[in-house]
């Protein structure tokens, strides 16, 4: 327990406050997918962008304040770039932006590297046989057309054609040796944490689980005649009828729960180890609580399926 006085114009009051408690870390980063529809836990395997690199920042301060924000570094052929996206979780986060009038727990910084050295250098999603650096930060950062460079690194190119080389690749095989060019500096960090917290730990590798719910409301009988009749309208639904409709949606749904507990089952952050001792970390302030058995698994080469969509 923790002795809190207060004075309230000369009127003193004693309190009595839980210390902050590894459960309550838990439960704020097992609910980070339910904070909205634009809040979610990381996502090394993100469907859309390829990952290249990522690491992990805790932060603690006084009165029990924490933060904790992971780096992902990745290829986004859609955005039609290098994308460093930092993803917030803690009790006393401040300045998120905002889409769609709710608020998010993330931001995505373009600027690493520099868009016109990027552009300047790439056809499509591939680099230009004459293509020679990336700016990243301000230094120029070698791209390499040697096969054998990326076999040493353990980075197997896809040639589609002979010699071609993907961005991803590129990126993959420029980082190494570079990798502080390719982190969030301090003030891209504490963009939405306070800065009285002090960073704690820091982590380039640790066990990770992606953990992914659908959104499965349930629908009334309204619900569901109002979207039949739109679709119907507007595709004919390839004359389905309505009770069709309404079971095909409704074993959608049971579909969509039962793997939601699954989910929260099996991969939500305080089920396993990396987040249970990192929850002791922050509550205590002590780093030496981190000492972890499972063999860390956030290099890009066990998440073939990040960028596959």
């Amino acid at each position: 327990m923790r002795l809190r006085i207060c004075d309230f114009g000369g009127m003193t009051t004693i309190n009595f406050d839980a210390m902050l408690s590894e459960d309550e870390i838990l439960s704020t980063l097992d609910n980070s997918n339910r904070l909205g529809d634009y809040s979610h836990f990381i996502g090394l395997g993100h469907p859309y962008s390829y990952l290249i690199d990522c690491r992990l920042n805790i932060f603690r301060g006084e009165n029990d304040r924490w933060a904790a924000a992971s780096e992902r570094l990745g290829y986004n052929p859609r955005a039609g770039g290098i994308e460093l996206q930092i993803d917030y979780f803690g009790n006393c986060l401040i300045n998120l932006d905002e889409y769609n009038n709710q608020l998010t727990n993330y931001y995505i910084i373009y600027s690493l590297v520099d868009q016109n050295s990027f552009y300047e250098v790439i056809d499509g999603e591939w680099l230009k046989p004459d293509a020679k650096y990336w700016l990243v930060n301000g230094y120029k950062v070698e791209l390499s057309h040697n096969k054998q460079h990326y076999l040493d690194a353990g980075i197997e190119l896809k040639e589609y054609e002979p010699g071609q080389i993907s961005i991803e690749e590129a990126a993959r095989l420029a980082i190494i040796g570079h990798h502080g060019l390719f982190r969030a500096n301090d003030d891209q960090l504490y963009k939405s944490i306070p800065k009285e917290l002090k960073k704690i730990l820091v982590l380039d590798e640790w066990h990770h689980r992606d953990f992914i719910e659908l959104y499965a409301p349930a629908m009334s009988e309204d619900q569901l005649k109002s979207i039949y009749t739109f679709n119907k309208e507007l595709s004919g639904l390839g004359g389905v009828d309505f009770e069709t409709f309404r079971n095909l949606s409704n074993g959608q749904q049971i579909r969509n729960e039962e793997r939601n507990k699954t989910e929260w089952t099996e991969n939500r952050p305080g089920v396993y180890e990396t987040w249970q001792q990192l929850a002791k970390v922050i509550a205590t302030g002590d780093t030496s609580y981190y000492k972890p058995a499972l063999q860390p698994n956030t290099h890009w080469k066990n998440w073939p399926e990040s960028g596959s969509l």
